[in-house]
């Protein structure tokens, strides 16, 4: 499939639940959101319904996102069946880890090919100030439980945000060092009107990586780009690598791949848009596959050549907050 950009769109990302068991401080408010009800949220028969019309028009990466994906009872069930369609390259997950420990091997067993793990801190007071929740060591413990079930490469996601401080970089250094595990830092993108402002610069941490006597960061061999827009860098032995991921400063538009679907079943064309296609409510009308190929196409025609965070003029009131997107 094809935008009217010349992009080749092959990657799906799923939200297959607006509810999270985390209250990021970047991601929602305190008190968290209105979440929807059981009959809002697609069904997974009709995900699977989907990903096969998806897959037929050649989608062949699905990544699942929240909210937190593993709090939806029968996930592993499903990822099975999703890792069963034909076409389908790469099956990924987004989670916050905390619930990873007593599913990674059956994730793996299912089909699921790895993870990425949002972790800002590994400071338990600090931790708790992002997330709002006390739950580092059962995130810590979804780390080592992916890593020995062979959920790899295994992607820690750190946001950039006002809570991030040059010390947690020894950690993270640390990390790469010790394990193949790929960290990747990411520029604050201020959607949902939280009430949180923006960390240092992908240029700070990497000056703050050189400095810190472990060697001067070198382009990555080799890339590994994966589904996504993130520079490898690596350290001197390190087992792992450093990405860097630049939304704003260095936009990747011009080379994005993917189609968003939230969990109640709307298609989005950009992350960063309020431009929504509703696909749910033809799926539970009886639509035909012919036409929900022609929903996805309509989709894809309409994403726009760069979100809106780019342009001078500034950037409109986005009306989800990232949890009800998927990210």
């Amino acid at each position: 499939m094809w935008d009217g950009y010349n992009r080749t769109i092959d990657y799906l990302r799923i939200s297959v639940t607006d509810r999270c068991n985390f209250r990021c401080a970047y991601c929602m408010p305190p008190e968290g959101l209105i979440t929807l009800n059981h009959d809002d949220i697609l069904r997974y028969e009709e995900l699977i319904r989907i990903i096969e019309v998806a897959s037929s028009l050649g989608v062949k990466k699905i990544r699942l996102t929240g909210g937190e994906p593993l709090v939806r009872k029968g996930i592993v069930d499903f990822v099975r069946k999703v890792a069963a369609i034909e076409n389908i390259e790469d099956l990924s997950m987004t989670t916050n880890g905390s619930l990873l420990s007593n599913v990674a091997h059956g994730l793996k067993e299912a089909g699921l090919n790895r993870v990425n793990i949002s972790l800002d801190t590994a400071d338990p007071d600090r931790f708790a100030s992002i997330t709002r929740r006390s739950e580092l060591e059962a995130t810590l413990q979804g780390i080592q439980s992916a890593l020995d079930a062979g959920l790899t490469p295994l992607k820690i996601n750190v946001a950039l945000t006002g809570f991030f401080i040059p010390s947690d970089l020894d950690y993270f250094i640390d990390l790469v060092y010790q394990y193949p595990i790929h960290v990747r830092f990411i520029e604050y993108m201020p959607l949902g009107n939280c009430d949180v402002s923006p960390g240092p610069s992908i240029v700070n941490v990497k000056s703050t990586i050189n400095d810190a006597g472990r060697g001067f960061l070198q382009p990555a061999s080799t890339q590994e780009r994966g589904n996504g827009p993130a520079r490898y860098y690596q350290l001197p032995n390190a087992k792992g690598m450093f990405g860097f991921i630049t939304p704003i400063s260095e936009h990747f538009c011009g080379e994005c791949n993917r189609i968003r679907l939230t969990a109640d079943g709307k298609l989005k064309p950009c992350l960063l848009s309020n431009e929504e296609i509703d696909i749910k409510a033809h799926l539970r009308s009886g639509i035909s596959d012919k036409r929900l190929a022609e929903l996805f196409c309509q989709a894809i025609q309409a994403k726009p050549s760069s979100h809106s965070l780019c342009r001078v003029s500034g950037h409109p009131e986005f009306q989800r907050h990232m949890s009800q997107i998927g990210g």
